[in-house]
């Protein structure tokens, strides 16, 4: 009896283990060192001294690098190694540094031998090319140690103390160990996607195999644009939770199916929290949000809401034995579009160290509770325990805000004019700006008809020159030598 049970359980586990592989693209990674880095003080420190350390190579790719203080501290920092003969290849992206830095910003660095690359500006051919970011925060030393978190190289992540502005709450995390080498091959990708590869050079050559640093097992999943893995594999965490689910999230939009999966695990026993900014860093992206809440309260899930100046942590924690840490957002736009990464990390005393760190955050939130209302059968509100923070005086942030803040208006706009769900009380604001803004758009194409017209025609040449240069090349490709005239044809 006691060896079939065992067999069970051996067999339960190694079911589990192939189902989270196959939904996040990513093998089971073992002899991993991890330590955890909480805020943009400890990653800063963490991240410069690891550049200074550098003998062979330097890679960093970050959504963000921003022209201020922090921004020229690794500007230096990667010209004094590139300058000492050490590879350094940067990849920064375009939307998330337009208004933030220059090309001009990085002109020290391609001076001192470093490379630098920007991800995915508008270009013809492309007519929606440009939604895809590169939303990765990834630092790798000498394929020894390696970094990924949600923190963006800028000093607004240290907040404003003239201005009693606290930092912005962010989560980490270093690591040594065979998993360093799946960080590089993710930077490759990313670089391969911009150009030509990493060349045949000797110091990127890496380690015949790196060994052991520790005992922590974890997955790396670096996703693309399409492919969904940290979806499936959020989504597999939700349906295998059998005690917690602790979530943090900075944009948080609440697509159907996800808060789905969130719910019938609450309503199945288990406890959902999900812990977001109470007050943005777009404001108007935090009260869209709030439209969400009611039906993930309706299911039992807790909501609370950070009592800082902004939330940018992207952090999950089940069961007191699996956690994730990464750049994924719980949006379409992280899911989807992006390239993303994160680290799924099935360790007790790893998951034990970040769920002391997300009560310890809950000390600084705000729950948000249901209230009925009296003379409205099936109608509730939110209650607050404690005042709203205020509100950061800089804007600024990640991707998938605007998109986040698009999706909710949509959704719930849409479900005004369809009338599919009951809307609740905080879902009123968006409805009204959404009338607002139909309105505004009607007397301006009725007095200024030009205004709507133009904006109009330019989309409309956009999408003439794209797919004028599409058909163009397609033409090209087919009259290359050797090439077969199937070549381009597709399975029905």
């Amino acid at each position: 009896m006691n060896v079939r049970h065992s067999a069970t359980g051996f067999s339960n586990r190694l079911f589990a283990e192939q189902a989270l592989s196959r939904s996040a693209g990513a093998p089971l990674i073992e002899g991993n060192a991890v330590e955890l880095l909480i805020d943009a003080r400890a990653h800063f420190d963490a991240w410069l001294a690891a550049i200074a350390s550098a003998r062979r190579h330097v890679f960093l790719e970050n959504y963000i690098v921003r022209d201020d203080a922090i921004g020229q501290a690794f500007l230096d920092a990667l010209v004094e190694r590139a300058r000492a003969g050490v590879f350094v290849a940067v990849i920064a992206d375009w939307a998330g540094c337009l208004g933030q830095s220059r090309s001009s910003f990085w002109n020290p660095l391609r001076q001192a031998g470093g490379q630098v690359r920007i991800y995915n500006p508008p270009k013809l051919g492309s007519s929606f090319g440009w939604v895809s970011r590169d939303h990765r925060k990834v630092l790798v030393v000498d394929g020894d140690v390696g970094f990924l978190s949600g923190v963006c190289i800028s000093e607004k992540w240290l907040g404003d103390p003239a201005r009693d502005v606290p930092p912005w709450r962010d989560t980490g995390v270093m690591l040594r160990g065979p998993a360093v080498a799946e960080i590089e091959h993710a930077f490759a990708d990313s670089w391969r996607e911009t150009g030509e590869p990493l060349p045949n050079d000797e110091r990127l050559s890496p380690p015949v195999s790196l060994p052991e640093a520790g005992h922590v097992s974890l997955r790396l999943i670096a996703t693309q644009p399409s492919t969904a893995g940290m979806y499936r594999l959020d989504q597999m965490v939700a349906a295998m939770a059998t005690q917690t689910l602790w979530l943090t999230d900075a944009y948080f939009v609440g697509v159907a199916p996800y808060v789905q999966a969130l719910s019938a695990a609450a309503r199945d026993g288990v406890d959902v929290r999900l812990l977001v900014p109470g007050s943005s860093d777009i404001p108007m992206v935090a009260s869209m949000s709030r439209s969400g809440y009611r039906p993930l309260l309706k299911a039992g899930i807790r909501v609370f809401e950070w009592n800082g100046s902004m939330l940018h942590a992207k952090t999950a924690v089940a069961d007191g034995r699996w956690a994730r840490v990464g750049s994924s957002n719980l949006n379409i736009a992280s899911w989807l579009s992006n390239r993303e990464i994160d680290v799924a990390i099935e360790d007790a005393g790893f998951a034990g160290r970040l769920a002391a760190q997300y009560e310890a955050d809950l000390e600084n939130s705000t729950e948000i509770l249901l209230r009925g209302r009296r003379r409205r059968t099936g109608n509730e509100r939110m209650r607050s325990r404690s005042p709203r923070p205020p509100r950061p005086r800089r804007a600024g942030g990640s991707s998938g805000r605007a998109a986040a803040g698009a999706l909710r208006i949509a959704n719930t706009v849409g479900a005004a004019i369809t009338q599919h769900r009951v809307l609740g009380d905080t879902e009123t604001g968006p409805v009204l700006a959404g009338a607002a803004t139909a309105l505004v758009l009607t007397l301006v194409a009725i007095v200024w008809p030009a205004a709507i017209a133009w904006p109009l025609a330019v989309i409309g040449a956009w999408f003439t020159v794209n797919l004028t240069v599409n058909w163009w090349t397609m033409r090209q490709r087919r009259k290359l030598p050797g090439r077969a005239p199937d070549d381009d044809a597709s399975v029905g």
